[in-house]
């Protein structure tokens, strides 16, 4: 089954979760572990790269590590073009359409694209938005944030996502945020698109989980909080347990 296919299936029950693992942030191994901790606590799929550019070798390793624990869907999320591996199932071949720098809108996907078409893995087309505050992507993709309370541009850039063929929206607050995307938007943006939801940054707790998902959120991204428990089995349990209490 393609991996878009799978996540689509995989939402019509409920919202559902995805893990984001930053090659950059721990060692491969470390990786592995945490891939197969949150595989037990009923996380959905890995999300893997970070908003800096890596070394595709470092990048490569961490893939092959995760692959061997889990058969869950291991997908690209690049911060550039370096962040390509030919071991992985899928990739979210996204612009940022809020940047201000053509070439995280079309340069660097122009560049990638022929990797990708030569590797064989793929391609999931998905509109991106940066949402304030923002964190490092927001900084590293010349990203001109969205407001908290410009609910109206926020759907205007989803709306375009869907309108230029994309097949997944994703609001982004940062990895790290203080807060995650305002409840009020992910309704307001979930309301004019017909295409599944994303949303990550600043989701730490399972009630965050909860009230992202409630509001309209498809899939749930959480990658910080891995990074910082003990007990990452239990953490993703918790999130994955929320999100089951809703019902498309």
């Amino acid at each position: 089954m393609r991996v878009l296919e799978y996540l689509r299936k995989e939402i019509k029950r409920n919202p559902i979760h995805l893990t984001l693992i930053d090659p950059d942030k721990q060692t491969s191994k470390r990786a592995s572990k945490i891939a197969k901790e949150a595989a037990e606590g009923g996380t959905k799929g890995f999300m893997i790269g970070g908003s800096r550019g890596i070394s595709e070798e470092y990048l490569d390793t961490t893939v092959r590590e995760i692959k061997g624990v889990t058969d869950l869907p291991i997908i690209l999320f690049p911060g550039d073009i370096s962040g390509i591996s030919p071991n992985a199932d899928a990739i979210f071949f996204m612009s940022l359409l809020n940047s201000r720098n053509p070439y995280f809108i079309t340069g660097a996907q122009a560049m990638g694209a022929p990797i990708i078409r030569k590797i064989g893995i793929e391609p999931i087309p998905m509109g991106y938005i940066i949402v304030e505050p923002g964190g490092a992507v927001g900084k590293v993709g010349a990203a001109d944030l969205i407001s908290r309370s410009d609910h109206e541009r926020a759907c205007g850039y989803a709306l375009a996502a869907q309108y230029f063929g994309m097949q997944l929206v994703y609001l982004e607050a940062g990895s790290g945020a203080d807060e995650h995307v305002p409840e009020k938007m992910i309704t307001e943006v979930k309301k004019v698109i017909d295409i599944p939801l994303i949303v990550g940054g600043g989701i730490k707790t399972e009630e965050d989980a909860y009230n992202v998902a409630k509001s309209g959120a498809d899939i749930v991204v959480t990658g910080t909080v891995v990074e910082r428990t003990s007990d990452v089995k239990g953490c993703i349990k918790r999130i994955t347990s929320s999100l089951r209490k809703i019902h498309h």
